[in-house]
């Protein structure tokens, strides 16, 4: 040390001056290293925030179809349970679920054997061979409360931000009312659209509105209209149906008919469960995709203001359907 500070005076009163300035503009350098580690820290901060912010995906699958168990022909139905079996979610049945008449003892012997084992997850809804029986009792025996209100059998229910109503489309069945405008379960439609104005919507019933079925009475059910437009009226995505053996899928339009891709509805039939398998004629405007001898299932997979669908083929069969879609209530930005 003592050295050190004798060579200081050799060098004069520059080298002292040095020392003088370096004691001096030694601080000055501290705040531009705060400075730095700040300007590292912000990105961490902002990742934090970001995390917090950050809320999953609630993503639910709905699967299902219609037309499905006989015990004439118990195959189908059977080879259509091995898909769900291997599918968790909610099952949708979309009427005519135990052939020939929808008694009790069907949906005992001839339904229940196959896709009875995923009855606490379904949520059905009735078909036309279900009321051979003008009161629908083996369904509405079977299900219990499950199947909504008795001797209605319409009901809604929810799956994460989407709105799920089922439809009652025996719009001549006893008590019902019919389909029509101020009808009692169009009135309800409305009123329990109404309660959910932000929800993205789905609905499911036995017959449909549009089909490219060759027997056009049986196919395409204009008393539906007045439930379409009041579906249409809340910006409902999606229509699922039945009772054509077949499956169709439409692109979206309104209840006219006419393509609407902006604010339409997409219908898809899969009455594909495994009944029997119906032919398809001529394709209907704005049918996009059409196939009639293949059973499988519709499984659709919904989040917040998406859904993709995809129809999965019985072992053995390669008929494939994949795609997605928005939904129109959900906000853009």
């Amino acid at each position: 040390m003592t050295g050190y500070i004798g060579k200081c005076k050799q060098l004069g009163g520059r080298t002292v001056w040095g020392l003088f300035l370096m004691v001096l503009l030694g601080p000055i350098q501290a705040p531009a290293k705060t400075q730095l580690s700040s300007a590292t820290d912000r990105p961490r901060k902002t990742e934090a925030k970001a995390r917090k912010k950050y809320v999953p995906e609630r993503t639910f699958v709905l699967v299902g179809a219609g037309d499905i168990a006989s015990c004439k022909s118990p195959e189908g139905a059977r080879a259509t349970a091995k898909l769900i079996e291997q599918i968790p979610g909610t099952v949708f049945a979309a009427g005519d679920l135990a052939y020939e008449k929808g008694s009790a003892a069907e949906f005992k012997n001839c339904y229940d054997p196959a896709w009875g084992r995923f009855k606490d997850r379904t949520k059905p809804a009735l078909g036309n061979h279900e009321y051979v029986d003008p009161t629908a009792s083996g369904y509405f025996q079977y299900w219990g409360t499950q199947a909504g209100p008795r001797g209605k059998g319409y009901y809604s229910y929810e799956l994460g931000d989407w709105h799920i109503v089922v439809l009652n489309t025996n719009c001549n069945a006893k008590g019902l009312g019919g389909c029509g405008a101020g009808s009692p379960q169009e009135t309800w439609l409305k009123e329990d659209l109404a309660k959910r104005p932000a929800a993205c919507i789905l609905a499911y019933g036995h017959h449909a509105l549009f089909s490219s079925g060759v027997f056009k009475r049986h196919a395409v059910h204009p008393e539906l209209k007045q439930i379409w437009l009041d579906l249409y009226a809340a910006h409902a995505d999606l229509v699922l149906a039945g009772h054509e053996h077949s499956y169709e899928r439409f692109a979206a339009q309104d209840p006219d008919g006419k393509a609407d891709p902006a604010n339409g509805i997409r219908e898809i039939v899969a009455g594909t469960g495994g009944r029997s398998h119906d032919l398809l004629g001529f394709a209907t405007p704005n049918s996009e995709v059409r196939q009639w001898d293949t059973y499988g299932v519709l499984k659709l997979t919904i989040s917040p203001g998406k859904y993709t669908w995809e129809f999965i083929p019985e072992e053995g069969m390669t008929f494939h359907d994949i795609g997605s879609g928005a939904c129109h209530n959900y906000p853009t930005e």
